[in-house]
């Protein structure tokens, strides 16, 4: 068995140089792209390049699906309707999930798994939407379930509380 290496150089645009130097490499705020200025050592012109990784949902279904921050931020949305919960909220809720699941260097995530990493941060934003959302993706089918979510909330209030009574 032998192993390939793949090699990809960056030809010049305007001369077609097979190669190029890297003059600045800089990240976007959100950290998903990666932006290279370059100069060809052949005809001296600069450009700029982009660098991104994607990440791909597999769904239930089986089918694979760029991930999308709108989806995201639709979805957890309609949990939030009727809640104090403003558009930029969920779009910092979004970027948050996205940035969990890129700290785990994968390059494909389940939907199921993605619904796991948004309830911490919904828990945190709004304990109602929270109670909607993982009623309907965790499959609540008793009041049981119900009781158990408003326990781990409860819990959560009481720590909250006794930190505030400390300070």
């Amino acid at each position: 068995m032998s192993l390939t290496r793949y090699c990809w150089t960056m030809h010049c645009p305007f001369c077609r140089y097979a190669d190029s130097r890297v003059i600045d490499t800089r990240t976007s705020d959100d950290g998903t792209v990666i932006r290279r200025r370059r100069e060809c050592p052949q005809c001296k012109r600069r450009f700029s390049t982009s660098e991104s990784a994607t990440l791909m949902v597999v769904k239930r279904s089986g089918t694979s699906e760029p991930f999308s921050r709108e989806k995201i931020a639709a979805g957890v949305g309609k949990a939030c309707q009727g809640r104090p919960v403003t558009d930029d909220q969920l779009a910092v809720l979004a970027q948050k999930v996205e940035e969990s699941i890129r700290a785990q260097g994968i390059a494909q995530i389940d939907a199921h798994d993605i619904g796991l990493e948004i309830l911490e941060p919904l828990r945190h934003l709004d304990q109602i939407a929270y109670l909607r959302f993982a009623s309907v993706y965790s499959n609540f089918d008793s009041l049981e379930d119900f009781e158990k979510a408003i326990d781990v909330l409860r819990a959560d209030w009481e720590v909250l509380r006794a930190d505030c009574e400390e300070n």
